[in-house]
């Protein structure tokens, strides 16, 4: 896979995960880096009992302050764990997500320098969503040398927006710090959601998200940012009739990343088959657009749909953490 460019990261994290089998799957070349997000933190947060200690040690910090700790305490173990892939220019970002609450205020830069500078890894990347109010901070962040994960990804008009966004943050670092390496930028669409709410509405199940992922995929190896690389999140397997690595196999593409749940890496790496896929042409996807389309699918409303229901879970899953340390 490495002679395509092609990456598998693990979309979990927990610290008992990092002291075990975390190191194994590194050290095996099977992943080379890491994402996370307010749900993961939560499953992990509220339900392993590896974090008792440091709970009972800042138990009386306020809650956000709490959390904080718990969590970048495991990124930066993770980090530290992927520096020397980092070094050897095979990936090692590890992901995490600024506060949900302030993705509507004018907080997020500050918060996601705040972030940064407190992991204090250069391997770490900053996660936005891809909104109005994100877009913005992707740039500034980007100018300011930092690693982002554009998130939330389901339209090609976000992706568009985010890789505009990664340009002009590109070009103010460079312009500050000529002959450095670049911050590197991922764009992070998510694919699996799709198929769970339409498949019901159409003949070819398991399509859609591939043809959208698809699509975006080419828009943004088109634009020609060396910098920047689509990543292909929310590929765990819900439905029992589908292989567990299906949206692995579908979208192993040259050039990109997919984070994956740790069931469906083991499914896959158990499977033996790494073939590169071939891309479904244009006019192949444009047909099946249009047919859903007929079908009575608005695009553009399916995407602001999921975005929303993106948004709200990432909120309810950080406030679920806050009070359960409260």
């Amino acid at each position: 896979m490495k002679e395509i460019n092609f990456s598998l990261w693990c979309d979990f994290l927990e610290r008992d995960f990092i002291n075990s089998n975390f190191t194994q799957l590194i050290q095996n070349s099977t992943i080379n880096g890491v994402t996370s997000n307010p749900s993961i933190f939560k499953n992990a947060i509220c339900s392993s009992k590896a974090y008792s200690e440091l709970k009972d040690k800042f138990r009386k910090k306020d809650p956000k302050k709490l959390y904080e700790i718990l969590a970048t305490n495991d990124i930066k173990m993770a980090a530290t764990k992927l520096l020397g892939n980092y070094a050897r220019g095979d990936d090692g970002f590890v992901s995490i997500e600024i506060d949900p609450n302030l993705i509507l205020t004018s907080d997020i830069v500050e918060e996601g320098k705040r972030l940064y500078n407190t992991i204090k890894m250069p391997n770490v990347m900053i996660k936005i969503p891809a909104i109005s109010s994100g877009f913005e901070a992707m740039s500034e962040l980007m100018k300011k040398g930092i690693n982002v994960n554009a998130t939330l990804i389901f339209s090609n008009s976000q992706a568009k927006e985010c890789l505009e966004a990664f340009k002009e943050g590109t070009k103010k670092y460079s312009k500050r710090f000529p002959q450095t390496t670049l911050p590197q930028g991922v764009i992070s669409v998510f694919v699996s959601r799709f198929d769970r709410l339409l498949d019901d509405r159409l003949e070819d199940r398991a399509k859609f998200g591939i043809y959208n992922a698809t699509s975006i995929y080419s828009q943004i190896q088109n634009a020609n940012q060396s910098n920047v690389r689509t990543l292909f999140a929310s590929t765990g397997v819900k439905d029992g009739s589908l292989p567990a690595d299906y949206y692995i196999k579908e979208l192993l593409y040259p050039n990109s990343i997919n984070t994956a749940p740790l069931d469906t890496i083991k499914a896959f790496i158990a499977s033996g088959d790494f073939r590169a896929k071939a891309l479904p042409s244009d006019d192949e996807i444009s047909k099946f657009m249009a047919n859903a389309k007929v079908l009575g699918i608005d695009y553009n409303r399916v995407c602001s749909e999921l975005l929303d229901d993106g948004l709200e879970a990432f909120v309810t899953a950080f406030d679920e953490i806050l009070a359960s340390l409260s």
